[in-house]
C-alpha cells in the first residue's frame, strides 16, 4: 500500500517536497532555523530519506539499528520529540495534495503507521545516547593531494569513539553553517584520538569545496555520531578483497589500519581505481603499507589515462580479471555508480551477497 500510494505522486517529487517544507514551516516557523540558509540541495533530501525508510520496513530487524543510529545522528540538529509529529503530518498532507482523487483514507493510515514506527525508533536511539549531540574538532593538518582532493586531520575536543570503516557527518560552521555532509574516517581509532578525512571537491558541493579549498589548520569543525556497518569481522578466516574508487579509499584505509594491528593469516588484496593517475592521491602510502606487510597486495587502475602504466579500465572490470574470488570477503567503497557497477560484477562472478559489505556515497546523496 505504501509503494502503491507513492506511485501516485512520484513524478511530482519536487512539488511534493516544496509543499512538504511549506506546510512544516507554516505550522512551526521555528523549524526553519534547523535547516540550511540555502534549501536547493536540501529540498529533496529529507523527503527522499523518509520515503526510502518507510518503503524498506519489510526488514524491521536490520532497519532497527539503522533507525536508532539515525536518531542519534539527528541530535546534531537539535531535533525534539514533538518535531517528529510535525514532519509526519506535513509528509502526509503533501502527498495527499498531489495524489488527487485516488488518495484514500487507507493510504493515510498506512503512512501514519509506518512513520510512527520510524519516529519511535529514532527517538529511542536519541534518548539512549549518552554522547554529546556533536563534537568540536580542530584541524591539525591539511594537505592538497590533487587539484580537487584534500587529506586533512582533526583533533576532537572530547573523546570520540568509532569503529574502523564507519562514517560520520561533518559541518564546517566557518564557511557553511547548518550544512552537514557524511564522510568516512580514513583511520582506525588511535590513541591520540585524531581522525583523518579524504575529500574531493565536487561541482555543486558547497561543503566539499570548502573543506578542500578553504579549510585551514586551526579552523574548527563539528562532527556528529559515527554510523555505518562496513566493519571487519575478526572471526572471519577468509581472505579479503578491498575495492576503492577515488576518495572511497578512506574507509578502506581505516580497515587496513585495523588489520595491521592483528592480522597474521589473511591475504588482503586492494584494488584502487580512479580516472587518472593524479586521482590515485594516496598511492604512495598504500605502497608503503604493501612493502611493510607481506599479506597485502595493491593493484591500481585508471579509466581515463591511456599512458598510465598500471591496469586500464573501470576498477570493477579490473577485479574480474583477477581471482578466483570463490571464498573471499569483499569491501566496496566509492561513488554510487562505481559501487553499483562493482556489485553487478561480483554478482556475475557469483560472489554471495552475504560476503559483500559496501559504502556508497555522494555529495548530493
Amino acid at each position: 500500500m505504501l509503494k502503491e500510494s507513492w506511485s501516485l505522486v512520484e513524478e511530482h517529487q519536487d512539488k511534493v517536497a516544496g509543499y512538504f517544507y511549506a506546510r512544516m514551516f507554516l505550522s512551526r516557523p521555528d523549524l526553519r532555523d534547523l535547516f540550511p540558509v540555502h534549501m536547493d540541495v536540501q529540498r529533496s533530501r529529507l523527503l527522499s530519506a523518509i520515503v526510502t525508510a518507510v518503503q524498506t520496513l519489510e526488514d524491521p530487524e536490520k532497519f532497527d539499528d539503522y533507525l536508532r543510529g539515525l536518531g542519534r545522528d539527528h541530535r546534531k540538529f537539535h531535533v525534539e520529540p514533538d518535531h517528529y509529529e510535525v514532519v509526519g503530518g506535513a509528509l502526509i498532507e503533501a502527498m495527499r495534495a498531489y495524489a488527487g482523487e485516488q488518495w484514500g483514507v487507507e493510504y493515510d493510515q498506512a503512512w501514519a503507521d509506518a512513520y510512527a514506527v520510524i519516529a519511535a525508533r529514532m527517538m529511542a536511539g536519541a534518548e539512549a545516547d549518552t554522547n554529546p549531540p556533536y563534537w568540536y574538532a580542530e584541524v591539525v593538518s591539511h594537505e592538497r593531494r590533487a587539484k580537487d582532493i584534500a587529506v586533512f586531520t582533526v583533533q576532537p575536543m572530547q573523546q570520540l569513539e568509532f569503529r574502523a570503516g564507519q562514517y560520520l557527518s561533518l559541518e564546517c560552521p566557518k564557511f557553511q553553517p547548518r550544512l552537514w555532509r557524511t564522510y568516512s574516517v580514513a583511520n582506525a581509532p588511535r590513541r591520540d584520538n585524531t581522525l583523518e578525512f579524504h575529500v574531493r571537491a565536487l561541482g555543486a558541493g558547497w561543503v566539499s569545496s570548502s573543506l578542500v579549498r578553504r579549510l585551514q589548520v586551526g579552523d574548527m569543525v563539528k562532527l556528529a555520531a559515527p554510523m555505518g556497518t562496513m566493519n571487519l569481522d575478526r572471526r572471519s578466516t577468509r581472505d579479503a578483497v578491498f575495492i576503492a574508487g577515488g576518495t572511497g579509499l578512506a574507509p578502506i584505509k581505516s580497515l587496513l589500519e585495523e588489520l595491521t594491528r592483528y592480522n597474521r593469516t589473511r591475504w588482503v588484496h586492494v584494488f584502487f581505481g580512479a580516472r587518472n593517475r593524479e586521482d590515485l592521491y594516496d598511492l604512495a602510502d598504500l605502497n608503503r603499507l604493501a612493502a611493510r606487510y607481506p599479506w597485502l597486495s595493491v593493484v591500481t587502475a585508471c579509466s581515463d589515462d591511456p599512458t598510465f602504466p598500471g591496469e586500464q579500465g573501470n576498477i570493477s572490470e579490473v577485479v574480474a580479471r583477477y581471482g578466483p574470488w570463490n571464498d573471499h570477503d569483499f569491501f566496496v567503497s566509492g561513488s554510487g555508480p562505481m559501487v553499483k557497477a562493482t556489485l553487478k560484477t561480483l554478482a556475475e562472478l557469483q560472489v554471495p551477497s552475504i560476503r559483500i559489505r559496501y559504502d556508497s556515497f555522494s555529495e548530493m546523496g
